[in-house]
């Protein structure tokens, strides 16, 4: 069977078509991804009203090493 770039890329839409509004997923409690986007895109704040509230002197610098963070962030709690 020969399929084309074409037929692959109509296939691959529809899936992600279904994987985003049609299927339920338990990470989002039985929601398709776009509903839990939905629920949630009135919440989540816009770029320019979180650069509004940065400060950078209030934001903390973190390790890339995850395990080395949390023993910095313990030691710093000690002090």
């Amino acid at each position: 069977v020969d399929i084309t770039s074409d037929d692959l890329d109509n296939q691959l839409s529809e899936w992600q078509h279904y994987y985003n509004w049609e299927r339920p997923h338990s990470a989002h409690k039985g929601k398709t991804p776009m509903e839990k986007y939905f629920d949630i895109a009135n919440e989540t704040p816009f770029s320019d009203e979180v650069m509004s509230n940065y400060d950078i002197k209030n934001e903390r610098v973190q390790d890339a090493n995850y395990k080395l963070d949390l023993e910095i962030a313990r030691l710093k709690l000690c002090l």
